[in-house]
């Protein structure tokens, strides 16, 4: 990680220098660890250049010259949401840096390492990839502009981008350009897009690529940049097609031209087996931060004791980047494999015998898969789980309640924890493994997601219904009976998600409070690029039917939503009131047995809005500084872009921030109570 390091192994040059916004975690939770591992293990020399200063090429030449390329990410989380509230707001804290401090790494960081990595060594070549790039290797709604943007392709510069899990690709990448090959012959790899030149043409389709089930016409040319741009209808019906054409054994090579150069996106990778699996995860990882950091990293303390057992997702929710980044194969480690990096963990400074998570995307996937390779190889359903469980999708939790066992027995276990959530519908499915799960890996509280409970909203979503929920809520209290344990679920819900309006939100709150629910935290949609809900938000359109969808866009409407979900609190009492009112629901305000809010205003909910109003009164008459030309950017510490000199919340036409200016907490926690009725 350092240059003393590398001189101290006797290197004189580095193979491979990646480049992360995080903190550098040795750990397989973490991407860079694992692609940094992977290479090591090949015997490629490897630094890391984590959150290096981006403000000129400096940082990056620390290491000189790499021999082969410059690998970039911005990181375990999207660069923006990393910085970002969904209300646009900057956070004051980031999980993955050294303290929990903001700030460390730029806004659409893999934009601005890979101009840096370019600026520092002309002519080596360029590799982006991670979640970010993932996300945005073609044409996509950028929430925090409010635009629509090009592929990252387009504005990093990159000469490759890997889109997808990438350990199989940087070891094709290095080997390949150690064998003399240049970056351009690179373009026959699945799991990467490129972006042509302006006078070049489209290749043909590259036969190491070709599969039995590809149909002939393997390239499939998407609508231009600006058509999608300048029309959201053919945003909508673009978005639709990226999504079907995402199975690996039947994706065609799409295409899509910005101005007078074409992005070339290559099928999907195909999906790692068991054996390529363990192999990844079985390498030495040290599990801790790099010893140069004087302050521990949050991300690194909650995921030291966490065991990943598989990764990808065939649910295929909308508003979820998994499936776009992990793919919907579900790929799963064996059983010795886990039980060896849990039996690894008794070395660990602090480790005492407590595993504090075994999943991955979700809790109860492992091991699954279609029961009917030839029919899984020509399928392009979006979702093996909705509308219904598929019928030729293997259920069978027997090897994940299997793999419990072992690891509950291994040497230096005393508790194993589930925190990943729980994929409702498919518990269900197995009695024995919901009696498993309440009586050993349920620490009092269960992490659930119905995510609403309003039928059309969660048709947007690609969720159960209600009922559902419900039926599971009493499987698990039924099985924690059994188990001797009184325990509750802890059940994620989202406001301002595509689909709901105020009549739905109602419909949510008056369940919470029928239920005895009360969310500490509220978590607000936010939109991810590339995925399905974003397209409805940007367009108002589903993208599979385009029916119109409501959408809560604007700020108040949001503070209406998030109040909705927190009617019990005081000081929400005008946000709830002004929602009833305008959804014509005043039979829920006053003493009647639904009620959300009392008739009359609480002191809290004066107190709060004369605070705001005060607040907002000073900040926009008042405030020194309020305008650009009165502010000290010398002094000005904040990570945006600097063409963006002010908050977004800020800018004119916003809605005043006032009292609500200290950014919302990422996670979302409830008060759980125990179900009534």
């Amino acid at each position: 990680m350092t240059p003393d390091e590398t001189r101290a192994r006797g290197w004189s040059e580095v193979d491979v220098v990646i480049v992360t916004g995080d903190a550098y975690v040795d750990h397989p939770s973490f991407a860079m660890a694992i692609l940094g591992r992977v290479l090591e293990a090949q015997g490629f020399k490897v630094a890391i250049l984590s959150q290096p200063p981006w403000q000129s090429a400096d940082a990056f030449r620390a290491f000189g010259r790499p021999r082969l390329f410059f690998a970039v990410s911005a990181g375990n989380m999207d660069s923006m949401i990393n910085h970002y509230t969904a209300n646009r707001r900057p956070r004051s804290d980031d999980a993955y840096s050294p303290g929990g401090r903001a700030g460390l790494r730029p806004d659409r960081a893999t934009n601005v390492y890979a101009q840096r990595c370019k600026e520092a060594y002309p002519g080596i070549p360029v590799v982006i990839g991670g979640v970010e790039a993932s996300l945005r290797r073609f044409t996509h709604y950028d929430y925090w502009s409010d635009t629509v943007r090009p592929s990252v392709l387009v504005s990093s510069k990159a000469d490759l981008l890997v889109y997808g899990m990438g350990e199989a690709n940087i070891l094709e990448i290095a080997g390949r350009l150690a064998d003399g090959e240049p970056i351009r012959g690179l373009r026959d790899l699945r799991g990467t897009a490129y972006l042509l030149g302006a006078k070049e043409a489209v290749p043909d389709f590259p036969a190491s690529m070709r599969t039995d089930t590809l149909p002939k016409n393997d390239t499939l040319e998407l609508p231009t940049y600006e058509a999608m741009r300048d029309d959201k209808v053919v945003f909508a019906k673009a978005t639709a097609t990226m999504h079907k054409e995402s199975n690996p054994h039947n994706a065609r090579r799409l295409t899509q031209r910005h101005g007078d150069r074409v992005v070339v996106q290559n099928p999907p990778r195909l999906p790692l087996s068991t054996e390529e699996m363990d192999a990844v995860y079985d390498l030495p990882y040290r599990r801790t931060a790099h010893p140069s950091y004087t302050a521990p990293v949050p991300a690194e303390e909650m995921m030291r004791s966490s065991v990943t057992i598989m990764r990808g997702c065939f649910a295929g929710c909308t508003f979820c980047s998994i499936t776009t980044h992990q793919g919907r194969p579900v790929q799963s480690r064996s059983p010795e494999s886990v039980v060896r990096e849990v039996e690894s963990l008794k070395g660990l400074p602090g480790y005492k015998g407590t595993i504090s998570d075994l999943g991955g995307p979700t809790a109860n996937m492992y091991g699954m898969k279609c029961t009917k390779p030839e029919v899984e190889a020509v399928c392009r359903r979006l979702s093996c789980i909705f509308p219904t469980v598929c019928k030729l999708l293997g259920t069978d939790h027997g090897p994940v309640i299997d793999l419990m066992r072992k690891v509950r027995e291994a040497d230096g276990v005393k508790k194993v924890n589930i925190a990943s959530g729980v994929r409702m519908d498919l518990a269900r499915l197995s009695p024995e493994y919901l009696e498993e799960l309440a009586r050993h890996h349920v620490g009092g509280h269960l992490k659930v997601a119905p995510e609403h409970v309003d039928d059309g909203v969660l048709k947007r979503m690609k969720k159960p219904n209600r009922k559902d929920f419900e039926a599971f809520s009493d499987a698990f209290e039924e099985a924690s009976a059994k188990a001797g344990k009184e325990q509750y679920l802890v059940p994620y819900f989202i406001a301002s998600h595509p689909g709901s309006d105020l009549p739905a939100m109602i419909e949510l709150a008056l369940f919470l409070k029928r239920n005895g629910y009360r969310p500490r935290q509220v978590q607000d949609f936010i939109p991810s690029p590339m995925d399905l809900a974003t397209a409805m938000y940007w367009t108002g359109l589903d993208p599979e039917t385009l029916e119109p969808v409501p959408i809560a866009r604007n700020l108040r409407d949001r503070r209406m939503q998030r109040a909705l979900m927190q009617w019990f609190k005081p000081e929400n009492w005008f946000e709830v009131r002004k929602a009833l009112m305008e959804a014509g629901r005043p039979e829920l305000i006053g003493d009647g047995c639904d009620a959300l809010i009392p008739a009359t205003a609480p002191k809290e909910a004066l107190d709060a809005r004369r605070a705001r109003a005060e607040s907002d009164f000073g900040r926009f008459v008042h405030e020194k500084g309020r305008r650009p030309e009165d502010r000290d950017w010398d002094a000005f510490t904040g990570y945006r872009d600097r063409e963006q000199k002010l908050p977004d919340d800020e800018k004119e036409g916003s809605a005043p921030s006032g009292a609500d200016r200290k950014p919302a907490p990422r996670s979302v926690g409830y008060r759980p109570f125990r179900k009534r009725g």
